[in-house]
């Protein structure tokens, strides 16, 4: 072997080692020598595909699968982030991003879109929610992990991908070719109805959705606002502080809403309402399906719990954990599941740790809609959000229009002056005590 090959194998071989010493000169490590023969093994493991591998690796490239891989054998929402991705998921929580337009959620291996962004190439080319993503230009993303996954979808504008799908109520893989784009995420989408009854729709909650969300209802109470119908279907979550000030909005007393619990129970946070509800005597319906995940099911069901709105549709996707976002030398992040979220009356809603058997949210009615109809009712918002029509009317002219039950339902009630009633009589709650627990009663602990 010429020397220069073994001097650099030398010294690949010296860095590694050197990093396998710092490693078990960790406090974590002390004491541990299971843990120690694994890390040894490692490394033992880099170094024979360094020497022996058919193809020229990269060192970087195999500690940086090594990381992934540590941080992918936590749970499905702990992730390492790279470099680029990080600076784009930052973007993205300010409402601006590079990418096609779809929000995906990571689940038994599988990359579920739980919503196209309304407006973007992803949306207009008719991606639906549940649509499982199965390849990124021909090749497999099956098992690829959540960081190499979002790189793809993302990009620089101007960038083509193809994007091939598995959706269950369609035989045989769909294909979708877009363009990367720019994109700007306006997540709230309103009209005010007849008879005062005010429709908002948030896609997500990101810094600027309780500001809109704000404005929105302070220009339907000059106009005469009676009541709301607040559609949280698909929506895949956001920041916490939008999930807090948006309950703010409607409950007027100074309550405790959330509690956040981390190992063995321990309460790290207790979250409480701030007492302006400016709109907390508006009736209130708030509208869910099994793609309404993470902070959007934190609202409806701190809502629920505090008997405040009606919740309608079907039970919602169940991510009740919390994650906290650690920036990394380099440029890169760790995300990593710290905590759960758990709601007044103390019920958790993560599937994977919850009192109730389902996970997510019941709802206090449940609205039995198709696949196929959820599909054709998502296309038809194509026509709502693009019309010409500036009132947005929730009307289409297509012949094969599909009614939005979970809406009408909603609209029923509202114009029936049945939503105290309906909270009233809901059997969702049956079993679960509600702690209303004030923010004055905790100084007082």
């Amino acid at each position: 072997m010429p020397a220069e090959i073994m001097i650099m194998k030398l010294r690949k071989k010296t860095a590694l080692i050197t990093a396998f010493l710092f490693l078990c000169s960790a406090n974590i490590f002390a004491g541990n020598d299971e843990t120690y023969d694994k890390l040894k093994l490692m490394i033992e493991i880099m170094e024979l595909i360094d020497i022996e591998y058919i193809y020229t690796t990269d060192p970087k490239d195999l500690a940086t699968g090594a990381i992934e891989g540590v941080v992918a054998k936590l749970d499905p929402f702990s992730q390492y982030i790279g470099k680029e991705v990080y600076k784009e998921q930052e973007d993205e929580n300010k409402g601006v991003y590079t990418g096609v337009g779809v929000v995906v959620a990571f689940r038994d291996n599988s990359t579920i879109v739980t919503s196209p962004i309304p407006g973007t190439c992803a949306y207009k080319a008719g991606i639906l929610p549940k649509d499982r993503i199965i390849k990124i230009n021909d090749k497999s993303v099956i098992d690829v992990d959540e960081d190499k996954l979002l790189t793809l979808l993302r990009g620089k504008a101007g960038e083509k991908i193809k994007i091939t799908i598995l959706r269950s109520n369609v035989s045989g893989e769909i294909e979708f070719n877009l363009i990367k784009e720019k994109i700007k995420i306006e997540t709230v989408i309103a009209t005010l109805l007849d008879g005062g009854i005010a429709y908002i729709r948030i896609t997500s909650f990101n810094a600027q959705s309780v500001g809109d969300i704000k404005k929105t209802l302070v220009n339907y109470k000059k106009r005469g606002m009676r009541a709301l119908i607040l559609d949280l279907r698909n929506n895949s979550g956001g920041v916490l502080d939008s999930a807090l000030n948006t309950i703010n909005m409607f409950i007027k007393d100074k309550m405790l809403v959330f509690t956040i619990k981390g190992r063995d129970g321990e309460i790290k946070e207790e979250c409480f309402t701030a007492g302006d509800g400016e709109f907390s005597d508006i009736p209130l319906v708030i509208l869910v399906n099994e793609c309404s995940a993470s902070v959007s099911e934190m609202i409806s069901g701190a809502m629920q719990d505090f008997r405040r709105a009606l919740i309608i549709g079907n039970n919602t996707f169940g991510k009740g954990s919390v994650q906290k976002v650690i920036p990394l030398s380099g440029g890169a992040g760790l995300r990593l599941t710290v905590a759960r979220y758990y709601l007044p009356s103390g019920r958790g809603i993560d599937c994977s740790n919850c009192e109730n058997a389902k996970g997510g949210i019941t709802p206090d009615i449940e609205v039995n809609v198709t696949a196929e109809e959820k599909a054709r009712l998502y296309e038809q918002w194509k026509e709502i959000i693009f019309t010409e029509d500036k009132n947005r009317k929730l009307t289409t002219a297509r012949k094969d229009k599909v009614e939005d039950n979970v809406f009408n339902q909603a609209l029923k009630i509202i114009k029936e002056g049945k939503v105290a009633e309906m909270i009233k009589s809901s059997t969702a709650l049956n079993n679960v005590q509600i702690v209303e627990r004030s923010r004055t009663d905790k100084n007082k602990k």
